[in-house]
């Protein structure tokens, strides 16, 4: 499937656990190899990613696995908290 880069901006991003983690603001671009290096998101879960008071977080594009009406990335141990989680720290 054809896409533009600029129909990533403004989707939702979640991890392939069902946990949203952000919405894309910016592409980061290798232009050396000519390929998306990452994705910059804003509006993040706070509860899903630890951002560290920072305003946003870079997902590296290597993790992507799906993109359609929204962005899908492999969930990493660790760095996402899955939805069970969440709903047990309620």
């Amino acid at each position: 499937m054809n896409w533009q880069i600029s129909q990533l901006f403004g989707m939702n991003v979640y991890s392939d656990k069902a946990v949203y983690l952000g919405k894309v603001e910016d592409v980061v671009l290798d232009v050396t190899n000519k390929k998306v290096s990452g994705l910059a998101l804003t509006n993040v879960n706070r509860e899903a990613i630890d951002t560290k008071n920072y305003s946003g977080v870079i997902i590296p594009y290597r993790i992507v696995k799906e993109v359609g009406d929204i962005v899908l990335v492999r969930h990493i141990p660790g760095a996402f908290k899955t939805a069970e989680d969440q709903v047990s720290l309620e």
